[in-house]
């Protein structure tokens, strides 16, 4: 019994480690972004629109919101995601599907994090849309290609 929870554990580490690769794709990955500043509202207060059809909807383009702790982790991701409206300024709706696409960091003690994919959608909405959020590196914010700036 003891030589198969080894083997079972060992199995799950070598796993867990050959998940995350040694070489980031990420692309848009900026240190030096500004802090964006918080509304009254608690969302982020973004002026940019992205040109990049890529920002947001693919896992090598993710939107880097950061964190400041494990504590915050899920923090940032909310109040980028409640200053987007649809695109004429329709009130959207957003859900977290899920956790994938592991990638190295520093900045967690790991040493690799994950990135969170959102389905967003507004009344009207054919097909939700779906974001990749990354909270543990920091980029320049922007709002996607197909959203607004909410109001």
């Amino acid at each position: 019994m003891k030589i198969k929870f080894i083997v079972l554990f060992a199995v799950i580490a070598i796993s867990f480690n050959s998940c995350v690769s040694t070489k980031s794709t990420l692309q848009n990955v900026n240190d030096n972004a500004p802090n964006p500043k918080v509304s009254v509202m608690n969302t982020f207060v973004i002026t940019e629109y992205s040109n990049d059809p890529k920002y947001g909807y693919h896992p090598d383009y993710p939107i880097n919101v950061f964190f400041l702790n494990t504590r915050d982790l899920t923090i940032n991701q909310e109040r980028f995601l409640k200053a987007l409206s649809g695109p004429n300024g329709e009130k959207i709706f957003f859900k977290k599907l899920e956790i994938c696409c592991p990638f190295p960091t520093k900045n967690c003690e790991m040493g690799g994090g994950f990135l969170d994919q959102y389905e967003v959608t507004w009344v009207g909405l054919k097909q939700p849309k779906k974001l990749y959020l990354n909270c543990y590196e920091k980029g320049d914010l922007m709002i996607p290609v197909g959203f607004g700036m909410a109001k």
